[in-house]
């Protein structure tokens, strides 16, 4: 199986494609327009933009017994929340364990300023979720300052193999000596598997270069301030995504390239011969005809292969997906063509809820199958797909109704989210584009007019408050196109234009 991973470093958006075979299976957005470096308030919390990992130093706005949890003000719009489970490392009481930790009042009190992690980003209209036991990062390991001893993934499972990476751990601590944290503990990642003793001494005394500014930062800080942020996507994927079997990183941008040899230098210099910049005709997403299928991810009907379909509909309180046939018919029977469009189904859902970023709870109704074996075959294909997600996911048994239930962890706003909001006019499709997302995409299609007409100027006819958004944010709009080979732009406010329509072309 062929393992790349491709990076349009776009003007508005940075976008990672992870593609097995020619196939998407994996794809990450993150808005790089209108943030700001410098503020909390800024920084974190913009809708696109993921927080998870940040280190911030907050302040206890309110603290309620009766939730076990408190709220946080960690410089965002909304306050975040603190559970009495996560705060229960800032408990100096003896005697609690996991069945009996401490309540939230032992944990913090309101007014005081305390060092949190995000955890999970903001939600619609729920804050950040926070932890008070902070961890960073890396890339073989994750540092635990507040928690010695040595964890690992759940993910390294054979027994043997746990036993092994546990005492390497314990070799790691012991050979990094006072150049690491003291007394703080770390999670194995499953990268560390094929790692040597000394690449894991490496990596923990990267992640202790790190973890001391943040105690730096704190002595002078006044809450709510950003004391830790994590990598940015590029970095972020070459740590969390590149793994022995990745055949190679396409990046389309020079200075996204070099950024990332540099990041590989740094910390994981086997990959560096991996990282290529992307030299082809036309935009890197069209090497796999990526862009329409990225488009539909915001659809509710995925076609399959034998001419069935299922369809995704998302609610406040869950995700159903229910599963059809058309006309699609097997010449052996009811019980077969079931079976045949429901294998189908089961490796395609996995597929999807990963692409579309799906939370929560997920019911899949699929077409009744009067043979348990049958049954647990379309299961096993489900958890088979489910497993490939690096999300907590969890699949229940399927019911005598056909019915199977997921809970996938919520990270974050799914994509249908980020890319569209309800409507109330739109053609019975209830929902349309937002106006940052039609200027994100109007965007892309500038830098493509650019790629094909290099250093003709380009006019852009768009409606008046999609323009808006763009003079904004004008500067960076006008450096990033820059960057990306489109100097000379102009922009022109029409009233013909509904919000998702817009033209680029060229002047002559």
């Amino acid at each position: 199986m062929t393992k790349e991973i491709l990076i349009n470093a776009g003007a508005a958006e940075t976008r990672v494609a992870l593609v097995e075979d020619g196939k998407l299976q994996e794809l990450f957005l993150e808005r790089m327009i209108g943030l700001d470096d410098g503020a909390v308030r800024k920084r974190g919390g913009r809708q696109g933009h993921s927080i998870v990992d940040n280190i911030v130093l907050g302040r206890v706005q309110r603290v309620l017994p009766g939730m076990q949890a408190a709220f946080v003000d960690i410089g965002l719009a909304r306050a975040g929340f603190l559970g009495a489970r996560e705060a229960r490392c800032l408990a100096d009481l003896p005697g609690f364990d996991e069945e009996r930790g401490p309540k939230i009042g032992d944990c913090v009190r309101e007014g005081e300023e305390i060092l949190v992690q995000v955890i999970k980003d903001p939600i619609g209209e729920k804050g950040a979720r926070l932890s008070a036991n902070v961890t960073i990062p890396g890339r073989l390991a994750v540092l635990v300052p507040n928690t010695p001893g040595v964890a690992l993934s759940r993910r390294i499972e054979p027994e043997a193999e746990r036993e092994r990476m546990l005492a390497l751990g314990e070799a790691m601590i012991a050979a990094g000596g006072d150049r690491l944290v003291a007394g703080a503990g770390y999670i194995l990642r499953t990268a560390a598997v094929e790692a040597s003793l000394r690449d894991l001494v490496d990596d923990a005394e990267r992640l202790a270069e790190s973890w001391r500014p943040v105690l730096a930062k704190r002595q002078s800080a006044s809450a709510p301030a950003l004391l830790y942020q994590d990598l940015d996507p590029i970095e972020r994927t070459l740590r969390d995504l590149v793994r022995a079997d990745t055949k190679r990183v396409l990046i389309d941008d020079p200075a996204a390239v070099e950024e990332a040899r540099a990041y590989c230098r740094r910390a994981m210099p086997e990959a560096e011969t991996r990282i290529e910049l992307f030299k082809g005709l036309g935009p890197l997403f069209d090497l796999y005809d990526l862009e329409d299928e990225i488009h539909g991810l915001v659809h509710p009907r995925v076609e399959l292969p034998s001419g069935g379909w299922i369809t995704i509909e998302s609610t406040e309180a869950l995700t159903a997906i229910d599963v059809n046939s058309g006309s699609f018919t097997q010449s052996t029977g009811l019980e077969e063509t079931s079976l045949s469009v429901n294998l189908e189904a089961a490796e395609e859902i996995g597929r999807q809820v990963r692409l579309r970023g799906i939370g929560g709870l997920i019911v899949v109704d699929f077409i009744h199958l009067a043979e348990a074996e049958n049954a647990n075959k379309v299961i096993a294909v489900l958890e088979a797909s489910i497993a490939r997600d690096h999300t907590p996911t969890q699949v229940s048994p399927m019911s005598a109704f056909g019915l199977v239930e997921i809970t996938r962890k919520r990270v974050r706003d799914p994509l249908f989210k980020l890319m569209s909001e309800c409507c109330r006019d739109c053609s019975g499709k209830g929902r349309k584009s937002t106006r940052d997302s039609v200027a994100v995409e109007l965007i892309r299609r500038v830098e493509r007019e650019a790629c094909a007409a290099p250093g003709k100027a380009i006019h852009v006819r768009a409606a008046p408050e999609v323009i808006r958004w763009l003079g904004d944010h004008e500067d960076e709009v006008r450096s990033a196109l820059a960057r990306r080979g489109a100097a000379r732009v102009s922009f022109e406010a029409n009233e013909a234009f509904a919000r998702e329509g817009f033209d680029v072309g060229t002047l002559p």
